[in-house]
């Protein structure tokens, strides 16, 4: 029974199988299509559009909304310059913030901040002053508010701009 998978390519007794390319659909199964508005036959006159009407006539356009005002005149267009591509946002921590995230004071950078949860990775950082601050706290950020500058430095502290 050596060669079973070839399922007898080589046997006389099975040349005749029925193979795909020698399909054919059962005669009458397949009729020509309809030829429409070929003369007054079957689907001559109107060639099955009915009569009258738009859709009778010739083809509308698929944004034509039946006389309604369409939609690409009912939007309104994007006129003039928006500076808001190219304006710079910033992650926002208060001092009072910075205060319960160091409460011994030390060094604040961004990666610090990162690493508690105050701000988003890869975004730039602000400091703005609500809030407390501890004695001695040496704040590293990209922009600072002035009364943030003015706490961190009365309480001994530094801030730098990244």
């Amino acid at each position: 029974m050596a060669g079973a998978d070839q399922a007898g390519a080589d046997r006389p007794d099975r040349a005749g199988l029925l193979k795909l390319h020698h399909l054919r659909p059962a005669p009458g199964a397949r009729t020509d299509r309809t030829r429409v508005g070929r003369g007054e036959a079957s689907k001559g006159k109107t060639a099955g559009r009915g009569t009258k009407g738009t859709k009778a006539r010739d083809t509308v356009p698929a944004r034509f909304e039946g006389g309604q005002m369409p939609l690409h005149r009912r939007v309104p267009q994007l006129r003039g310059f928006s500076n808001a591509l190219f304006k710079t946002s910033y992650q926002v921590v208060n001092t009072g913030r910075l205060a319960e995230l160091y409460p011994q004071g030390g060094d604040v950078t961004p990666d610090d901040l990162v690493a508690k949860g105050a701000v988003r990775a890869g975004q730039l950082v602000k400091v703005l002053g609500d809030g407390d601050v501890p004695q001695g706290l040496r704040v590293s950020a990209h922009a600072f508010s002035a009364s943030a500058v003015q706490k961190i430095e009365a309480a001994g502290g530094s801030a730098t701009k990244l």
